[in-house]
């Protein structure tokens, strides 16, 4: 079975050096091949434009792959030819190309994929693989082809595909790719996802022809993966691809999802053992360590986890479980690391699994601090959290090799995050009881407090900048930090700070003022509970109607979690709170639900701090959305409502929100009834 490694340098750029350095470590780790993402991060010959402002140059693309086989690793290079070309269609030059049209004009958006009926399309396939031919040591090119969602909305597509099926349009744009490789001398790689979504193209593809197709889920799983879009029920493409003659390949994750700052180590490693079983019971052709969107974490991270995972062939008697292949891993990454500090090492770092930041609830705060602050659960367990990475970080990681600084920048970035946490839904609930308490002298302490819990912040914000630095430098250009993606975001948050100080300021002339909007807090928040019990591909939209009767989006979050545990076709114990600012709290709203799958909501309220109109009863779960599919190709529409809860506001008899009862004051509340 082949042993394969991926570099996601479409998404980041590394140093040449760092990359080149790490070579040799992988041949000894056993791996002998090489598979790098690129899209517009390298300066193709042939298509002048397409390069970003940091790709590399050509020379040093080819320096790579020389470097890869002169210690025996054969290279794969990715070249993106379905979904993921929006480095292809942001040129003026490929825009044609793209299968999204204004409908108005017809004309080509800046934004989309390519469509591959389009008359330039065997033009640029032709170009891509002439360019990279020479960069394939290892006789196959990967033409992507996953995610493809937009794929048949091209006017041309859409007359083929009323023909035929889209199964039928998508098999023959494989086989046209499989073609143009073989002129090229080279076999033809794809994702094996859009063959789980559209099945009856596999028998349509070239048959027993090294045609290779790389099977990909990223959450453990006992024998079958599981696809999200159905609901996480499982599927299984070994059969029907053996039969075809198609090459299986297994192909776990060993790094991040987009605004994670480290793996989920248990998660990651129990996928990537979970793959290798899979990849033995099927007798795949080979095992892929994928690597994607690593621009949060410190590179050497992934590198760690690469180490770990050849712990599975290079000692195949050992055990498979998280504790043991993250230790081994680590004695292989630093081997002057002692067997016993080994294992307190990987148990440290699987602790902090407990503390991840991890899933869209989580990231919510990444770009905006008042869907957070203004929620109903507690501080304190972020406090804990924060405490216990900051425990985790010391010795003996800090006294252990210098080799491994970046995991201890790493659990200090962690630990700002939960610090963050714990600072926004701190000044939510000091701005609320400023509120309560506007009229009385009690609100000049609460400023007061208000105030050094903002300083203390501003000394958060500087340690962690520090901690980001360390982590991009491990294995990227110092001068690049600034434009780095956790730099940009303590940007944001020291910018958010700023403005919730001016706001501070303000209330403190005029404690009223307390009652207008900051970073942390609406006017109103609208506040409510969803309950995720069967995890699919489901967004949840509030809306507030306009004075000529539209419905303008206030806000909008994916539900997906991006956990193991929250990764299975049901999930009763899943909820998480939500929680809105509101300016007009007069205006209709509404809760939509989009895409695909159900979610319930309850306990419902919309609240300025003192006054709460209470959605009766207030258990009461509202159902939005449709079934999740079981089969078949998904519409992926986050543009139309599937189900709507209108609140509908009626005065009643006063009541007492126990929520909102602090030191002597009694909050009045309204009931509100809700209609669907």
């Amino acid at each position: 079975m082949l042993r394969a490694f991926q570099w996601d340098l479409a998404r980041q750029v590394e140093r040449l050096d760092h990359l080149l350095g790490l070579l040799p470590r992988y041949a000894d780790w056993g791996y002998d091949r090489l598979y790098l993402h690129l899209e517009d991060a390298v300066d193709y010959p042939s298509l002048p434009g397409v390069a970003r402002a940091d790709a590399y140059g050509w020379r040093e693309l080819e320096k790579l792959v020389a470097a890869a086989s002169a210690y025996g690793i054969k290279t794969v290079p990715i070249a993106n030819l379905l979904g993921h070309t929006q480095y292809i269609v942001k040129t003026p030059a490929w825009r044609d190309l793209n299968e999204l049209r204004d409908p108005a004009t017809g004309a080509a958006l800046a934004t989309g994929q390519i469509c591959p009926l389009h008359p330039r399309t065997p033009e640029l396939v032709d170009k891509l693989f002439y360019d990279l031919a020479p960069l394939c040591t290892a006789g196959e090119i990967h033409a992507g082809l996953d995610e493809s969602f937009h794929l048949g909305k091209h006017p041309l597509a859409i007359v083929e595909i009323a023909e035929v099926s889209l199964a039928t349009h998508f098999a023959r744009y494989v086989c046209r790719l499989h073609a143009a490789a073989d002129r090229h001398r080279l076999t033809l790689g794809l994702w094996a996802d859009m063959l789980a979504l559209l099945p009856e193209a596999i028998p349509q593809l070239p048959q027993h022809s090294s045609l290779s197709a790389y099977d990909w889920y990223y959450h453990a799983f006992a024998r079958q993966p599981r696809m999200e879009l159905y609901n996480f029920n499982n599927y299984d493409l070994a059969p029907s691809l053996a039969t075809a003659g198609i090459a299986y390949w297994a192909c776990p994750m060993n790094g991040a999802f987009r605004h994670e700052s480290a793996p989920v180590w248990t998660d990651r490693l129990q996928n990537i053992a979970a793959w290798h079983r899979r990849a033995r019971a099927t007798s795949a052709t080979g095992f892929l360590v994928t690597s994607w969107e690593p621009y949060r974490l410190s590179l050497p991270t992934t590198t760690l986890m690469d180490a770990a995972a050849a712990t599975l062939w290079l000692e195949p008697s050992s055990a498979d479980d998280p504790s043991s292949l993250l230790a081994a891993g680590l004695k292989r990454l630093e081997p002057t690391i002692g067997t016993v500090s080994a294992r307190s090492l990987a148990r440290r770092l699987l602790a902090t699994d407990a503390h991840a930041f991890c899933g869209n609830s989580r990231w919510e705060i990444n770009h905006g601090w008042a869907p957070v602050a203004g929620r109903r659960d507690s501080p304190r367990p972020h406090a804990r959290a924060a405490r216990a990475l900051e425990r985790l970080a010391s010795p003996p990681l800090s006294t252990a090799s210098s080799a491994l600084g970046f995991l201890r920048a790493t659990l200090h970035f962690q630990s700002y995050l939960a610090r963050r946490e714990v600072f926004v839904r701190t000044a939510a609930s000091l701005t609320n009881r400023i509120r309560r308490h506007a009229d009385s002298a009690r609100a000049t302490p609460l400023l007061t407090t208000f105030t050094e819990t903002c300083l203390a912040f501003a000394a958060d914000l500087r340690s962690a900048r520090t901690a980001a630095r360390q982590m991009w430098t491990a294995s990227r250009p110092a001068a690049t930090f600034a434009t780095s993606p956790n730099a940009r975001l303590l940007a944001d948050d020291t910018a958010r700070l700023r403005t919730l100080r001016a706001w501070l300021r303000a209330t403190s002339r005029d404690p009223k003022k307390a009652f207008l909007s900051s970073p942390v807090i609406g006017r109103w928040t609208l506040r409510f509970t969803v309950h995720h019990f069967a995890p699919c591909h489901q967004k949840l939209v509030v809306e507030q109607q306009q004075p000529d009767g539209t419905w303008r989006e206030l806000h909008a979050r994916v539900l997906i979690e991006f956990r193991a545990a929250t990764s299975r076709p049901r999930t009763p114990h899943l909820r998480f709170e939500f929680a809105v600012p509101v300016e007009n709290p007069d205006a209709p709203l509404r809760i939509a639900a989009r895409c695909l799958g159900e979610f319930d909501v309850s306990h419902l309220e919309l609240t300025d701090g003192v006054t709460t109109r209470q959605h009766h009863p207030l258990r009461t779960r509202h159902r939005l959305g449709t079934p999740a599919p079981t089969s078949g190709w998904p519409k992926i529409d986050w543009l139309t409502n599937t189900g709507v809860l209108e609140l509908i506001y009626h005065p009643s008899s006063a009541a007492i929100d126990k929520d909102e009862v602090t030191d002597d004051r009694v909050s009045q509340s309204r009931n509100v009834t809700a209609k669907t």
